[in-house]
């Protein structure tokens, strides 16, 4: 886990638990991937949830992705160091994954997250982390091939198809994709608490209201 305690070199006095933080709120202008369940550092962000309110103008102002970068590296480097000794220890490539997507570098987190997959591949919810990353580094097919791969595993994956559903509609603009995926996760998860299963059902009702839409083509979770 990231040690919160240690500050950032940025001049500015930023800790990762503030960068983080901030970091977060950034995801407020759309939907974010997410987790039904616990068990994950990642939740929900409803649809209609508001853009954060802007800091006001003494705020500190908020790292760029290449000071986050630089942070994540300060944090990786005793990882790193390990590494070298016990290259194929899965639960410290997946520590090194998390410091690099805390960071917001999806891109390097996934790849640590690939490493450890190749280690143990049968980990569904690590994959589905991987599928996020993917995503959120600009590589659409990329989330949806490991989504595709942790439903071979775990066909009734609850994470797996509520990403898949948004990624589908987020990604690929099929809403009648969307529905599809999260109707298979109400079918084959009867017993879904009441207020998640709410929630699914919200995304369909949406995901149809769009697909009906004539401004469909746009993409609906970023408006």
């Amino acid at each position: 886990m990231i040690d919160e305690s240690q500050s950032a070199a940025t001049g500015r006095g930023w800790t990762i638990r503030q960068v983080y933080v901030t970091a977060t709120i950034c995801l407020l202008a759309g939907v974010a991937l997410g987790y039904l369940f616990r068990g994950s550092q990642k939740s929900i962000i409803s649809a209609a949830a508001p853009m954060a309110t802007p800091p006001a103008a003494d705020a500190p102002q908020m790292p760029s992705l290449e000071q986050m970068k630089q942070m994540a590296d300060k944090q990786a480097e005793p990882l790193l160091a390990t590494l070298r000794g016990r290259a194929n220890d899965r639960e410290l490539l997946v520590r090194l994954g998390r410091v690099y997507e805390s960071a917001h570098q999806f891109k390097e987190a996934a790849g640590y997250y690939e490493k450890s997959l190749s280690i143990k591949p049968g980990d569904v919810a690590l994959r589905n982390e991987m599928a996020s990353c993917l995503y959120y580094s600009g590589d659409v097919d990329g989330a949806l091939k490991q989504l595709d791969q942790s439903l071979k595993q775990d066909p009734k994956n609850a994470n797996s198809l509520f990403n898949l559903g948004m990624i589908r509609w987020q990604g690929k603009n099929d809403s009648q994709g969307a529905v599809t995926a999260w109707q298979q996760l109400l079918k084959l998860n009867p017993n879904l608490e009441n207020n998640k299963k709410a929630q699914v059902q919200r995304l369909i009702a949406d995901a149809r209201q769009h697909a009906s839409s004539p401004q469909q083509a746009r993409n609906p979770l970023k408006e």
